[in-house]
């Protein structure tokens, strides 16, 4: 396949232009995930920040490693890339699942750190040590099961340990767990067996479950630990639907559950396991105790964390049931609700309207009956003096009086007159 280009990256993650990652990361089409692994590994420590200050384009080229290492580390992205190249994972809405925020500056997350379930290590790591560790110069000190070991180590440092377990030792598992005192700050760490014969930083987890790679405070110490068991382990992965649960508030709780990831099954074999603690501060040095031990003694604990993780995966199965349900019951409470909601607003209308009305009725009675009044007065009033009985009455009673009147007048000017 040749070379692809595009002309948009993914969220901006990758390059604007993509190149073929077997390119980019100089290998075959055929090569081994160790292969790949391996060439990894050399190129981004060849273009680790921490050793190109001067040079602006190591970090772009970094990018362009780490984004590549991203496609054909994961076997169903390295699939489908081989099978339609960049296209067939920007329709998956393919991100780039590294953290490149702080690039460029001296000491800075080794971002392309990658657990087999995409997730990145966020560890900040010296390139230094990394690439001691690659090219076998490391000192390895041993540790005993069921030994401790107390040091101190320099900021920015690593301190290395050889944990060599039997047959019968990693059937049964083991643990390793580091602590301090002191609530130093420290990181622990698993490195790999290189072909090249040194040691190169887990960029995928095998069939173990971290604890704790990063230390943290609980009660007045600092710790941290990993477990390595021979039965099927599982982790937490917060980012899984990270999406889904912004959007929706009731995915938060159905798909928690989600999280919880199987790491890939790998036999723990026999031999020499490498771990180190890494001085996780840029101004003081970090004093710890490491120890390792037989999970045989925690058969127990084991048991109980079989028993319920089965109860988790039993209820993850339960609750996908339970949503569908859930989400019917909610469109039909949102349907009843909405016509609830609709019904109310219809009863305070006919309410408001008759009440409207009552009012219209109390205010028209009150000015028809101060108009009817006057008009009662006005036309009483008119009545008596148009009342054709009191008119004639009225007026045959003046007429008598002014006829009376007129007529004994009359008689009277007559009777002068004689």
């Amino acid at each position: 396949m040749s070379s692809k280009k595009a002309e948009s990256a993914p969220s901006g993650a990758a390059p604007a232009l993509r190149r073929d990652p077997y390119e980019v990361l100089s290998v075959s089409r055929d090569s081994t995930d160790q292969e790949i692994k391996t060439a990894y590994r050399k190129l981004a420590l060849k273009y680790h920040p921490d050793k190109n200050a001067n040079n602006p384009e190591a970090s772009e080229l970094f990018k362009e490693v780490a984004y590549s290492y991203s496609i054909l580390s994961d076997p169903e992205k390295r699939r489908q890339y081989d099978s339609a190249g960049f296209e067939a994972l920007d329709a998956e809405s393919m991100d780039m699942e590294i953290d490149l925020s702080n690039l460029g500056t001296v000491n800075t997350v080794f971002a392309a750190l990658f657990s087999k379930l995409g997730v990145p290590i966020k560890t900040t790591i010296s390139a230094n040590v990394l690439e001691e560790a690659l090219n076998g110069t490391v000192t390895i000190r041993p540790l005993p099961i069921g030994t401790s070991v107390s040091g101190k180590v320099e900021k920015q440092c690593a301190h290395f340990f050889g944990v060599t377990i039997s047959e019968q030792q990693a059937e049964s598992g083991i643990v390793v767990r580091v602590s301090s005192s002191a609530q130093s700050k420290f990181k622990l760490l698993y490195f790999e067996h290189d072909v090249n014969g040194g040691y190169g930083l887990a960029l995928q987890v095998p069939s173990y479950l971290i604890l704790s790679e990063d230390s943290e405070k609980t009660g007045k110490v600092t710790s941290a630990g990993m477990y390595f068991l021979h039965f099927q382990v599982y982790r937490m992965d917060s980012t899984v639907n990270a999406l889904a649960i912004a959007k929706d508030p009731d995915a938060a709780f159905f798909k928690r559950l989600e999280g919880l990831q199987p790491c890939e099954v790998s036999e723990l074999k026999a031999g020499t396991h490498i771990f180190a603690v890494y001085g996780d501060n840029f101004f003081k040095t970090a004093t710890y105790t490491i120890e390792a031990l037989c999970a045989k003694s925690y058969e127990d604990t084991t048991e109980r964390l079989k028993e319920i993780e089965t109860q988790i995966l039993r209820k993850r199965n339960d609750l996908r049931q339970f949503e569908t349900e859930y989400r019917k019951a909610l469109a039909r409470f949102q349907e009843v609700t909405n016509k609830y909601t609709q019904e109310k607003q219809a009863v305070d209308e006919l309410l408001k309207q008759r009440d409207t009305i009552h009012s219209s009725f109390t205010v028209n009675r009150s000015v028809s009956n101060i108009s009817n009044g006057s008009s009662s007065r006005v036309v009483g009033d008119d009545m008596r003096c148009e009342s054709p009985g009191h008119g004639e009455e009225g007026g045959s009673d003046g007429k008598d009086k002014a006829s009376k009147k007129k007529w004994f007048n009359l008689n009277l000017k007559s009777d002068k007159k004689s």
